[in-house]
């Protein structure tokens, strides 16, 4: 097997069918690592010169990628692509070659790094970035990064069975409630979906208008890359577009992104006027994905990152993601000083969340 660096976004687009392939073959992969995720990413998020795609081939076929880019803030830094839009980073390894290819990636890495640190944020645990950063003979770090929750990928009853009885009756209720309203959704197909996303964006600006909402949501530079990037995933079966009508007028459309093994329901909007009528959108949304995304290998329904209070009610489990440093002999104090300023703000939430424990009272 033989590592190599890819820096050109030409030859980032042509790896597509290969890539593609070796992402269904990594059975640890999730939907922001396909193709068509990272690929429409660049196009609307790259810095020239920036791209750093360490692949490894054997015969021709990929049997690894680690797709990254080289930023300054301001320590040299290899980074992941996906940014913060992405819930999860990770490298793809194939499955049947992974004891062999994990090793060359760690060697084209390790290559690739040079001066810089490697610091991989959001792997999610039993991600296929562990099978490198356990072959990684520099100095290492592993630390905490952002809370994840995630449920089994069960059908919605199973769900509900899952509660304790007096929640999930008012479950029950709630589901009874969008029934008697006359809610249904409806999956959108390939030729409709710029269309939703388009409706989508328009009510999630509508949904969080007056409140603090994800300014890059509002961007055009999200809107082109999250129309490019679900377009060509719809196609290929790696995500759902779903509209959700009420007397005949789409009241809110969502978006869920698949992989193999998990799904999860990345971003959707919602007329105010659903809640004006007491329909709970977070019990529709999930129903909706519990119907139409269980199946197959897949075992898990992730609520992606964030711990909010409604997130909650449904016992989700609290996954961490991980953030792995890497350096080589040469840039040891790098990681050093990354570690330590890791550990700081980890001190300074820390006494944040207990000031707010007591009220938020003394200095």
């Amino acid at each position: 097997m033989a590592a190599e660096l890819v820096t050109g976004a030409d030859e980032f687009a042509q790896l597509g069918p290969a890539w593609e392939r070796l992402y269904r073959r990594c059975s640890a992969a999730t939907p922001f690592q396909s193709h068509a995720w990272l690929h429409s990413w660049w196009l609307s998020y790259g810095s020239p010169r920036a791209l750093r795609l360490v692949v490894v081939r054997e015969g021709g076929e990929l049997r690894a990628v680690a797709p990254l880019m080289r930023v300054r803030r301001p320590l040299p830094v290899l980074v992941p692509l996906g940014g913060a839009v992405s819930d999860y980073a990770d490298v793809l390894l194939d499955d049947e070659h992974a004891d062999r290819a994990a090793p060359a990636l760690a060697e084209g890495l390790a290559a690739a790094a040079r001066t810089a640190l490697i610091d991989f944020r959001e792997v999610r645990p039993g991600g296929a970035a562990e099978r490198f950063y356990e072959q990684w003979s520099g100095p290492r770090r592993r630390e905490r990064d952002s809370v994840c929750m995630e449920l089994p990928a069960l059908p919605m009853e199973e769900l509900l069975d899952r509660l304790p009885p007096p929640r999930a009756q008012r479950a029950r209720s709630k589901l009874r409630k969008l029934a008697a309203l006359g809610v249904r959704h409806r999956v959108v197909g390939h030729d409709g979906v710029e269309a939703a996303l388009h409706r989508l964006l328009e009510l999630h600006r509508l949904q969080w208008q007056g409140r603090k909402v994800t300014s890059e949501h509002l961007r055009p530079r999200f809107r082109t890359h999250l129309v490019r990037a679900v377009g060509r995933m719809v196609r290929s079966g790696d995500a759902l577009v779903t509209e959700f009508l009420l007397d005949g007028e789409v009241m809110a459309v969502d978006v869920t992104l698949l992989s193999r093994r998990l799904a999860g329901g990345y971003l959707y909007g919602s007329d105010p006027r659903l809640r004006e009528r007491k329909a709970d959108v977070a019990t529709m949304l999930l129903h909706a994905t519990a119907q139409e995304a269980v199946g197959g290998e897949r075992r898990v329904l992730s609520l992606l990152r964030g711990a909010e209070s409604y997130k909650h009610r449904w016992r989700p489990e609290t996954v961490v993601n991980q953030r792995l440093l890497l350096a080589r002999r040469r840039t040891a104090p790098l990681l050093a000083v990354v570690a330590v300023g890791v550990a700081a703000r980890g001190i300074c939430r820390d006494l944040v969340h207990r000031w707010r424990e007591r009220g938020g009272e003394g200095s």
